[in-house]
């Protein structure tokens, strides 16, 4: 069966989803977008993508034009029109059609596309090793020049942040602030574990707030771990006993290396290992939206 994508309330085969040239989200990338896991046929940490998504979207003062449950509804009715009981869904809200010239408000109206797919981000096998990564060049964007909080389709910053990953053969990037402080990944937030203790960026070094990365707080202290948003450089990864990044689809995955320095314990430790059995409990035993 052909996959079908929603578009402004219509469902087309893959072939047939298309966008107008004129579209903002193509010309200047003024748009917002979520990435959301489906398991078990069931929409894991819905309200909390959803919330995201309309707070990222208020943030730029753009209108969806759904309510939430609508959304909802849209999304639920993709995925049954797929017959997909595991998978990936990319929310894009874009300002839409409009004139050339940058004024978002010469735009009609919002486009909303939803896309469910498969992923498959990272092989078993660097699950079971961990990622090599680098520390890149591209320091994360200003946070007072763009609020990292929004969920934006302004990406490049990210991107060239992996262009430096594919070149230096590296798996993933890890970005630091303005001030020399770790902020995150180019996909994903960042852990580290040091003395039994988990640390990981605070929204101050300026970090997408990510589902998974609360998710995974949450198991840690219901696990009677200590949990500390700190700020952290670079000597604070490289001394670290072990360090796993976390997001939507990489869901939770070690890092055996950092500027090809191994961590502690090379392989995934046992606070890694602990959490990622949590959190695939936690989503195996998913059954409701």
């Amino acid at each position: 069966m052909e996959p079908k994508v929603y578009i402004n309330g219509k469902l087309y085969p893959k072939e047939e989803a298309k966008v107008s040239v004129f579209d903002h989200g193509l010309l200047y990338g003024d748009g917002v977008f979520e990435g959301i896991r489906c398991y078990n046929g069931a929409v894991f940490k819905f309200s909390e993508h959803i919330d995201r998504l309309y707070d990222s979207a208020e943030a730029i003062d753009l209108e969806i034009g759904l309510t939430k449950d609508e959304l909802k509804d849209a999304v639920l009715d993709t995925l049954k029109a797929n017959n997909l009981n595991e998978s990936y869904i990319r929310l894009v809200v874009t300002r839409g059609v409009g004139k050339l010239g940058l004024d978002p408000f010469n735009c009609d109206a919002s486009q909303l596309i939803i896309i469910t797919d498969t992923i498959q981000l990272y092989s078993k096998e660097l699950y079971e090793k961990g990622l090599d990564t680098i520390i890149v060049h591209t320091i994360r964007n200003h946070p007072e020049a763009l609020n990292p909080t929004v969920k934006s389709m302004n990406y490049l910053n990210n991107i060239m942040a992996k262009i430096e990953c594919i070149k230096a053969g590296a798996a993933e990037g890890i970005m630091l602030n303005k001030d020399g402080y770790v902020a995150e990944c180019t996909g994903d937030n960042i852990f580290i574990v040091k003395d039994n203790e988990l640390f990981t960026p605070p929204v101050s070094a300026g970090i997408l707030i990510g589902i998974t990365r609360n998710v995974v707080i949450e198991l840690a202290k219901e696990a009677g771990i200590t949990v500390k948003e700190e700020q952290m450089i670079p000597d604070d990864l490289f001394n670290a006993d072990e360090c796993f990044l976390t997001g939507t689809a990489a869901e939770i995955i070690p890092v055996a290396r950092i500027d090809g320095r191994k961590i502690a314990t090379g392989n995934p430790g046992e606070i890694t290992l602990s959490l990622l059995k949590k959190y695939q409990e936690l989503t195996s035993a998913h059954s409701s939206v």
